[in-house]
């Protein structure tokens, strides 16, 4: 077993806290140091970041809960809402850099020690990389979009620093002072493209969008086998929640058949299903094979009737 899927989901996001924190630091003593405001809309971004980890913390310590009377499948759907709440705030942290951008571009003016600020910068965006890298990691072993979501956030931060960077090192050399404010803007908008993703993938997730086509792949090939035993099956419906995904699917079988024989059958499909995709959770419903309501389409009620 993985070291990193020993560590509970919780961990990797207080390590998100943690690092959002050392990072504020560094940026804003950056941005104090040289006046830039390409850096000072990087410590904003670096303010975003720690909003995220929050939320990302209090949505994983929510779904591991588990299960209760009111939410019987568990809490995981919360993780579309965390992850569509950092793609948010991916957007505001972006409008909040190019609004810190137009007073400079309007009226440019030269920057203060760029040597040290440059240095805390690339201090804030290696510790943000460096994260980054584990929560994705993290985000693998568990199956996790909020720590999936919170790294990609993390990871756009490092692409504006960089940017920053690049902007405030060509300033003196070229002289051209508007170049801090025109980098921090581009970098801006290169940054919303990536809320924009996060915020889509919420939404799919939300409107309980189908499982990857290559895991409904997995299960087909295991259900094709009912067929060279003289059983059937059709309306097979897929849903994911989270890190959960979910199968439903009626299993046709002869009407002559016990229900001792047709309960062993169904749990065998379903434990096949497990071996080859164990994330899925498969419902079945039982049917005989020669009744024709038992071909009724569960997406359309009124197809058979």
């Amino acid at each position: 077993m993985s070291t990193l899927s020993v560590r509970s989901p919780t961990f990797f996001a207080w390590m998100s806290v943690l690092t959002s924190v050392v990072t504020i630091a560094l940026k804003f003593a950056a941005w104090w140091v040289t006046d830039s405001v390409g850096l000072l809309s990087d410590a904003i971004e670096s303010l975003v970041n720690l909003a995220a980890a929050l939320v990302a913390l209090w949505t994983l310590h929510y779904i591991s809960t588990g299960a209760d009377d009111d939410h019987n499948f568990g809490h995981e759907k919360a993780e579309y809402f965390s992850s569509g709440i950092e793609g948010s705030l991916i957007f505001v942290a972006a409008i909040s850099i190019i609004i810190s951008a137009m007073p400079r571009l309007i009226h440019p003016e030269p920057l203060g020690e760029l040597g040290i600020g440059i240095a805390l910068s690339v201090l804030a965006a290696g510790a943000n990389a460096l994260c980054a890298w584990f929560l994705l990691k993290g985000a693998r072993a568990h199956r996790s979009i909020t720590l999936e979501a919170d790294a990609h956030h993390l990871l756009a931060d490092v692409w504006t620093t960089v940017g920053v960077i690049v902007a405030v090192m060509l300033v003196p050399v070229t002289g051209w002072w508007r170049l801090d404010p025109i980098v921090a803007v581009v970098v801006a908008l290169q940054i919303l493209w990536t809320g924009w993703r996060l915020i889509k993938r919420s939404f799919d997730g939300l409107m309980d969008k189908a499982i990857p086509e290559d895991e409904r792949q997995v299960i087909e090939r295991v259900l094709e086998t009912l067929r060279h035993e003289g059983c059937d099956f059709h309306a097979l419906r897929t849903r994911q929640a989270g890190r959960k995904h979910f199968a439903d699917v009626h299993i046709l079988v002869p009407g002559t058949m016990s229900v001792q024989a047709g309960h062993d059958l169904v749990e065998r499909i379903e434990h096949e299903i497990h071996l080859k995709a164990p994330y899925v959770e498969v419902l079945t419903h039982l049917e005989p094979l020669e009744d024709p309501k038992s071909w009724d389409d569960p997406k359309n009620p009124l197809a058979g009737s």
